[in-house]
């Protein structure tokens, strides 16, 4: 079966101007990530990983270059436009679960229903069902602050699911959680690969960046590397080794 193409960048730069210098934060970068991919991007800092993140995600646009999502130029398009294609396209997923305080899990994860026009009735329905999703049927009445951090970043990954995104873009999501919920958050993105989701993962740690079926490095504003992961983690091979 022919693969799908669910990004493509062609050239893509972006430079910044500081003050007399002109820093090339991505230089004429190309590549394409198909549907049901499971990617991590990785790179120190500077590397220009989180300018990469940036473009993938509609949060800022190249300097040259195009870049098409789902079979959309979204190069030139307005800000406006931009975060239309946001809510529609992109399921976020942050480091630092971005939920709004006074409001419950229910509510966060209806949150970019509203943004799409969705009736009420249906927003419940459907908030409700991807929290069930991600094992949280328990909480949905409960505030980010009344919530662990791996229950938080639950929320977030079902607010990112919500919208039936093209891509789920996941910013070093284990960074704040401690390595066992790490691994759990882990086994969860896994999951939801596995039922058919793109997902990109931009991390700096190794371990997480295995988990991945290829891994994209960047240096210096370029792609250093791009292969195919022969040596997977998975949850499963951890929880074999806690057990052995």
């Amino acid at each position: 079966m022919a693969k799908e193409e669910i990004l493509k960048l062609e050239n893509i730069s972006r430079f910044y101007k500081v003050g007399t210098e002109t820093v090339k934060a991505l230089n004429s970068v190309s590549m394409s990530i198909n549907k049901n991919e499971f990617v991590a991007l990785m790179g120190a800092s500077g590397s220009g990983k989180s300018t990469m993140m940036n473009i993938l995600g509609c949060l800022d646009t190249a300097t040259a270059g195009t870049y098409h999502l789902n079979g959309t130029d979204v190069s030139k398009m307005t800000d406006n436009e931009l975060a239309d294609v946001r809510n529609r396209e992109i399921g976020f997923i942050f480091q630092t679960f971005n939920l709004l305080p006074r409001s419950s899990a229910l509510e966060n994860v209806m949150l970019p229903l509203i943004y799409a026009g969705v009736n009420k009735v249906e927003r419940q329905k459907t908030a409700t069902e991807t929290l069930k999703r991600v094992q949280l049927a328990d909480r949905m009445t409960h505030r980010p602050n009344e919530l662990s951090g791996g229950q938080r970043q639950r929320v977030a990954i079902a607010r990112a699911l919500v919208n039936n995104p093209s891509i789920v873009l996941a910013d070093e999501p284990t960074g704040n959680l401690d390595s066992k919920t790490s691994v759990e958050i882990m086994g969860l993105l896994e999951a939801i690969h596995k039922q058919g989701n793109t997902i990109i993962v931009v991390t700096h740690e190794e371990d997480i960046a295995l988990h991945a079926h290829r891994i994209i490095r960047l240096k210096d504003g370029q792609i250093e590397s791009d292969k195919l992961n022969n040596n997977i983690v998975t949850v499963s091979s951890y929880q074999k080794e806690s057990v052995s």
